[in-house]
């Protein structure tokens, strides 16, 4: 199953991240919503450009990120950057709202055109530096489907800068995930943002769940390993490695995105 509209059946896909400057209601917040448009426009530029398959609109900036549901105008404002670069970027997107709003990513994917839903919590209980963060698969599910959304939710798997509450093995999550929870597709990550997954993990994943599922690797993916993780992994969510010099807070790089996508076609 192809998680993105244009994506051939069976094709691996990458997805690369538009970080979005601070948005309204977070402490970073500058009070210019168009300075955080054409940041976000630039990026996705770039990534378009240099043939990435789709993109993610995620609000890294707006640290520390809330634990629960984010603000009515963080909401508003992300709506605003989302709907201006979809209007000018051809090329189909999800969204994740940070730390694990999957009622706001939805509605926001659903009112926007967006394809696909990034939610880093979505079964069981992960420990995170916003503390303890449960998963509301019950809630995410039955929301989509009263809406009648044509939204894939891509569920992460013992999610990044977290830690499951008890021991859980990774082939358990990924079941829980998919099998109870009704995930679409799995993602993969390493411990850190930027840092890469262990290719046993995403193995293990995808030998659980089978070809019916996608399973993407969600962090430290490059031009070096991105062949390697495609020998098992049905795509790619990248966002680091395609920055200037590979520094997260820089804009992303045309050169590194065409030297990426290169990589992971040959």
């Amino acid at each position: 199953m192809a998680i993105l509209s244009k994506s051939r059946e069976g094709a691996k896909e990458i997805i690369g991240v538009v970080h979005l400057l601070p948005l309204p209601g977070s402490p970073g917040w500058k009070g210019d919503l168009d300075s955080v448009v054409d940041h976000a426009l630039r990026d996705a530029e770039a990534l378009a450009g240099g043939g990435v398959d789709g993109v993610i609109f995620e609000n890294f900036g707006d640290v520390p990120f809330l634990g629960g549901p984010v603000g009515p105008e963080t909401i508003a404002g992300m709506a605003v950057v989302i709907e201006s670069v979809a209007n000018s970027v051809e090329a189909p997107f999800g969204v994740n709202v940070l730390r694990n709003d999957a009622a706001a990513a939805l509605g926001l994917a659903y009112a926007t055109g967006g394809e696909f839903i990034r939610v880093n919590v979505h079964t069981g209980a992960m420990v995170t530096d916003q503390g303890v963060i449960e998963g509301r698969a019950e809630d995410t599910v039955r929301r989509r489907s009263g809406l009648g959304a044509p939204v894939k939710l891509l569920a992460d798997v013992l999610v990044k800068h977290a830690a499951p509450l008890g021991e859980q093995d990774i082939r358990d999550a990924a079941k829980a995930a998919v099998y109870r929870g009704l995930a679409d597709g799995l993602i993969v990550t390493g411990d850190f943002t930027g840092e890469e997954a262990d290719i046993g993990d995403v193995k293990a994943v995808k030998e659980v769940v089978g070809e019916g599922t996608p399973v993407l690797v969600g962090s430290g993916v490059t031009e070096g390993n991105i062949g390697a993780y495609l020998e098992w992994a049905d795509g790619v969510i990248v966002g680091t490695s395609l920055k200037r010099d590979g520094v997260v807070s820089n804009p992303v790089d045309g050169a590194r995105v065409a030297g990426l996508v290169a990589a992971g076609r040959g």
